[in-house]
């Protein structure tokens, strides 16, 4: 089994930043990729950004140029460095992770509230 747990939400002001981290427990596989989705109320969960364990990434096109995903294998831990925030970024975020044998994320966290005021 693999825990997800996230931190480093919270409220900030539209041109704001603030940096989501996720740290990952449990039987993990080496090869994976690690993300952050979003849902806001009364929308679908959408992707964000993706980082393989080889450190390739992709981005939303909604949030290219402003946020940036990382991560410290050794760590198990994934970051999303947010910037620019747009009052349109408030969600609920999402840390995820998929086993190189899963075709989609088998892993999620409980998730972490991003307000974003105008």
């Amino acid at each position: 089994q693999v825990q997800l747990v996230e931190s480093g939400g919270g409220l900030v002001q539209a041109g704001g930043s603030l940096r989501l981290s996720c740290a990952a427990s449990g039987n993990i596989f080496s090869i994976n990729t690690m993300g952050w989705y979003r849902q806001a109320p009364g929308k679908q969960r959408e992707l964000v950004a993706g980082i393989t364990s080889g450190g390739s990434t992709n981005y939303a096109d909604s949030v290219k140029g402003r946020f940036t995903i990382s991560r410290d294998n050794a760590k198990n831990t994934v970051y999303l460095q947010m910037n620019s925030l747009k009052p349109e970024d408030t969600a609920v975020y999402y840390c995820s992770l998929r086993p190189y044998y899963s075709v989609s994320p088998r892993y999620w966290g409980q998730g972490t509230q991003v307000t974003v005021s105008s």
